[in-house]
């Protein structure tokens, strides 16, 4: 019955993440994770698991917070493109300033 609705609701099944293979690379080779792929995770339900709505909500929270982190982390990586290029272009004024001895 769970197949055929997630079938009807274009869900497709996924396997839970938290084993990894033997062979599969560290958490650390893992690309970061984007806002919407915490919003999209689906967890197997078991008889007496977790409330799925409980769950959902807290995904969001973290949706959230990792959006504000992406953001800040943008804007400083742009901060720090703009220093480096002032910068730069302040040492090449100042060294054709300079007298050729």
């Amino acid at each position: 019955m769970r197949t055929l609705l997630r079938h009807l609701l274009g869900r497709q099944h996924r396997q839970p993440t938290h084993r990894r293979p033997v062979n599969a690379a560290p958490p650390s080779a893992y690309r970061p994770l984007r806002p919407w792929q915490i919003r999209a995770r689906c967890f197997t339900t078991r008889r007496r698991g977790l409330d799925p709505d409980e769950i959902r909500a807290f995904l969001d929270r973290v949706a959230d917070e990792l959006t504000v982190a992406q953001t800040a982390l943008d804007a400083v990586l742009d901060e720090n493109k703009r220093i480096k290029d002032a910068l730069r272009d302040w040492q090449t004024t100042q060294a054709s300033r300079q007298d050729p001895r």
